[in-house]
């Protein structure tokens, strides 16, 4: 872990750590890994999306059109090449999560911020199918590894429903601080919602990092 031999600073012509693949690790869900996004993975994408509606629809901003239109298979390339473009910029880390080798949600490291504050926010979904596994869990924690040492940031916020215990478990059991209260933040399944803002920086993690932490716990084997 620690800065890479670039010492922070952004070569020039490329984006540090992107695009990347991450290690796998084993939870009872099955093998977890990250990589890019890719156009063929619209089809399992709109595939989960349609089937957990209510599994994430309570958790996620409210957008114009019915949940089938805004993530049906049509929509997928358009998003895509959103998520590829501002992986090329710099501007976010775009993964899609695999348990076992297969399409089951997603990490995105957006709104990055290089020097001098070097931070970003980590958001994350993934299918009912695997839920409660620990999927999520070992998602983030490869995903803010990646950031803390191949693409030397420093900081890492999450935004969360006071009401997503789920998800409150998952940055609890890495080590996530909850830092304050953003009134009517965002809109939430219609309405304007609270949410809290945690963060973990750097010095949090180090020396080992946040996949060491699930180890040591026993969340989470090598694979």
């Amino acid at each position: 872990m620690g800065r890479p031999p670039w010492g922070g600073a952004r070569p020039t012509g490329r984006h540090p750590g992107w695009p990347a693949r991450t290690r796998a690790l084993r939870v009872p869900a099955g093998v977890v890994e990250l990589r890019p996004v890719r156009l063929r993975d619209g089809a399992a994408w709109s595939r989960t999306r349609l089937r957990d509606e209510e599994h994430l629809a309570p958790w996620e901003p409210t957008l114009p059109g019915p949940w089938s239109e805004r993530n049906a298979l049509a929509e997928w390339p358009a998003r895509w090449s959103a998520l590829r473009s501002m992986g090329r910029s710099g501007q976010a880390l775009p993964f899609t999560l695999l348990v076992d080798g297969e399409f089951a949600g997603q990490v995105v490291i957006g709104n990055v911020v290089r020097e001098p504050l070097l931070s970003a926010y980590v958001g994350y979904w993934v299918g009912a199918h695997v839920g409660g596994g620990g999927a999520a869990t070992a998602g983030v924690a490869l995903a803010v590894d990646h950031c803390f040492s191949r693409v030397g940031l420093h900081r890492i916020e999450a935004t969360v429903r006071p009401e997503n215990a789920r998800s409150l478990r998952v940055l609890a059991k890495l080590g996530f601080r909850e830092e304050g209260l953003l009134r009517r933040y965002l809109e939430v399944d219609g309405d304007w919602r609270d949410h809290l803002v945690l963060a973990v920086t750097e010095e949090d993690v180090l020396p080992d990092g946040l996949v060491a932490r699930l180890l040591r716990a026993g969340r989470a084997e090598r694979a």
